[in-house]
């Protein structure tokens, strides 16, 4: 229930229209219970045929009476669904701002399918909180104390039966079945978690899973996660059904009691017969208004495990860090003081007491083979994954106190992988500098030897119609319209023949004289152009310095390069 307070506190922000909500559905419901009254009064009455214009006045109030309840009931529809709509968007706006900062660390708890189930389907489930849990009850209420009170001015014994028909199906009957529920819809809410992320993942790696020929095992898994699920959203409707069917068999029997005592009543001479008809009218009227409550538990439970799994994705940013000012308009300076990273739930360290200084303005390549924890570093410097108290410094200042927006608006940054977007050539470029020409962008294009695409070129998801070497030349004409004091490149040039890799890193080093540059790779190609390079070897730095210093150490730097020359001589 706790993690539900933010969330209420969201939906009484819309306190006029839930106000208006509140009025215009006591209306509503005072208006049916008085509609169905006075219909019973005019059955009865007219049944004793007398003048028709003593039942004009209340013909005329029936009438009136209908037209009151359709208006409010429209206006109640409205106004509830307006504060919905309001809080929802409201909703998704703050999970988006609380995910966007730690999207990386949460990223590496929660799986993406789990993460889209949550900000969807969790989120889609707090509607309740407003339609189901806050205004309904002060409705109901108020419109059941104003129908049992005037009940009570016509028959006590009547008034006491609906009472305790009105204990039984908002209090007992709830209460049992939603025993039955909160154990049904927790396993749902998983296995809906569950299903997404393997149908995620199979259709992410669907490509993969044909070519090795694990398509149908991987098929087979998301099937039993469908059945799965299917099964227990059937266990929970059927839930549903029952206790709706429960109680709204119970409130029949309720009207038959009120109908019975009210009609032992009559023959005693206690009640008027006309009155007969309006009491059991409003039996039956009033528990259309009680009906609904039913499963104010089941919605209070929905939204209340709604509204944890979403608080479980933003709990890396509850606390709101005092971050100090970071001036990325002039090279920075980095440093790694005995840094060691381990990834959660994996016991082998990525980095192990790793040291290490870049000057401002120089360039210093990364190099090591696949799996020795390169990319982790280029990952902790721009805080893509948690840097909670690493000693780890930009321009002197602990990176765990800089804005990762402050790094990320001063940096150009190269991945492995990089995104491209279902649009235009032109459009791809805009991410890097929206305020670019199309003579710069085509510039761009030519400097990384992609001058036989045009700017209205249309690039399919993620760039699927051109090669890996043309995507990582994409990549770089983006950076090189986008002026930055930090250059991050991770395997930039991996997809690319030798010859043409020397001239894109060519064209890099021509932009970046005045910029810190930390180039990772596994290749040697480049590396006489480098103020330092780094090796790093199962998560540990084996030697570092300048191009001519490693190769007299006469270590693993020079050992890759005698084996690239000789690979190259055969």
């Amino acid at each position: 229930m706790k993690a539900l307070i933010p969330y209420v506190k969201m939906a009484f922000a819309e306190r006029r229209d839930m106000l208006l909500s509140i009025l215009t559905g006591f209306i509503a419901g005072i208006a049916a219970v008085s509609l169905f009254s006075a219909s019973g009064l005019l059955i009865s009455r007219a049944a004793l045929t007398p003048p028709i214009y003593t039942l004009m006045v209340i013909v005329a109030i029936v009438k009136l009476l209908g037209v009151t309840a359709a208006i409010s009931r429209y206006g109640e529809r409205y106004f509830s669904h307006r504060a919905t709509f309001t809080m929802l968007s409201n909703i998704r706006l703050r999970v988006y701002e609380k995910l966007e900062p730690v999207a990386s660390r949460v990223l590496s708890k929660i799986q993406s399918g789990d993460l889209m189930s949550r900000i969807v389907g969790d989120v889609e489930s707090l509607q309740h909180v407003l339609l189901r849990v806050i205004y309904p009850p002060v409705v109901m209420l108020t419109v059941f104390i104003a129908t049992i009170t005037f009940t009570f001015t016509l028959s006590f014994g009547s008034a006491v039966v609906i009472l305790a028909g009105f204990v039984l199906v908002l209090v007992v009957i709830p209460t049992l079945f939603f025993i039955g529920h909160r154990r049904v819809d927790s396993k749902l809410r998983q296995t809906r978690g569950s299903l997404s992320s393997e149908t995620a993942e199979f259709l992410s790696g669907f490509k993969e899973l044909v070519i090795h020929g694990a398509s149908e095992q991987h098929k087979h898994v998301v099937h039993e996660k469908i059945t799965a699920y299917e099964r227990e959203k059937e266990q929970s409707e059927r839930m549903h059904i029952w206790s709706e069917s429960a109680i709204g068999f119970l409130s029949l029997i309720v009207s038959v009691g009120v109908l019975a005592f009210a009609g032992f009543q009559v023959a005693e001479g206690n009640l008027a017969g006309t009155l007969l008809a309006m009491l059991l009218m409003i039996s039956l009227t009033v528990f259309e208004q009680v009906t609904p409550m039913a499963l104010f538990p089941y919605y209070v439970q929905e939204s209340s495990q709604a509204a944890k799994r979403l608080e479980d994705i933003d709990e890396d940013a509850r606390t709101e860090p005092s971050f100090t000012p970071y001036d990325g308009d002039s090279p920075p300076s980095i440093q790694f003081d005995r840094v060691s990273f381990s990834f959660p739930d994996f016991p082998r360290p990525v980095l192990e007491s790793v040291s290490f200084a870049i000057a401002p303005g120089s360039h210093t390549a990364i190099i090591g083979a696949s799996g020795s924890g390169k990319s982790t570093i280029a990952s902790l410097l721009l805080k893509l994954q948690p840097v909670d108290d690493q000693p780890i410094y930009l321009n002197n200042t602990q990176l765990d106190h800089i804005d990762e927006q402050d790094v990320w608006q001063s940096t150009n940054v190269s991945l492995q992988s990089n995104q491209f977007f279902v649009g235009s050539v032109n459009e791809n470029l805009a991410m890097g500098n929206d305020r670019a020409t199309a003579a710069e962008m085509t510039d761009a294009l030519a400097s990384v030897e992609l001058d036989h695409l045009n700017l209205s070129d249309a690039l399919h998801e993620n760039a699927a119609n051109l090669s890996g070497g043309e995507k990582q030349r994409l990549a770089l004409a983006r950076l090189f319209l986008r002026d930055a004091s930090l250059w991050v490149l991770d395997e930039p040039t991996s997809s690319l023949d030798a010859l043409t890799e020397q001239r894109m890193l060519d064209q890099v080093f021509s932009r970046t004289e005045d910029a810190t540059v930390v180039l990772i790779s596994h290749r040697l190609t480049g590396l006489e152009q480098m103020d330092q390079i780094i090796v790093v070897d199962h998560g540990q730095i084996i030697e570092a310095g300048s191009y001519d210093d490693l190769i007299a150490q006469n270590g693993y730097l020079k050992q890759m390069k005698d084996l690239e020359s000789e690979l190259f001589a055969g």
